[in-house]
């Protein structure tokens, strides 16, 4: 099943979702900041993606700023950033069995569908 971890006010992920709407595939929408992420969901998604956690972290948000930039964070640190703070998550992720992608440009959601 492919999974498409979604923000509907944000217009890369509103993309995302099109180009996976006009696939024709099966898939699931998962509003992340309606639907927090726990730790397990979000390192297995970080796995998938073959990143280092840091690499997820939209590091230009308000909180980011505020609360974690410049400090030493271990990779544990930055996932409990992000399930604390899942505004802090860069979007949309589409996951397909043990493949991710995220969708910036969206046109990488095109490699795992």
């Amino acid at each position: 099943m492919i999974t498409i971890y979604h923000n509907p006010r944000c217009r890369k992920s509103r993309e995302g979702l099109e180009i996976l709407e006009s696939s024709g595939k099966n898939f699931e929408i998962v509003k992340y900041l309606d639907e927090h992420l726990n730790e397990d969901t979000l390192k297995a998604i970080i796995k998938k993606l073959g990143i280092a956690p840091i690499d997820l972290v939209r590091k230009n948000e308000a909180i980011w700023k505020s609360d974690y930039k410049g400090k030493d964070l271990s990779d544990s640190d930055i996932i409990e950033a992000m399930v604390n703070n899942p505004k802090l998550i860069e979007r949309p992720i589409v996951v397909n069995g043990n493949k991710a992608v995220v969708g910036r440009p969206p046109e990488n959601i095109k490699n795992i569908i």
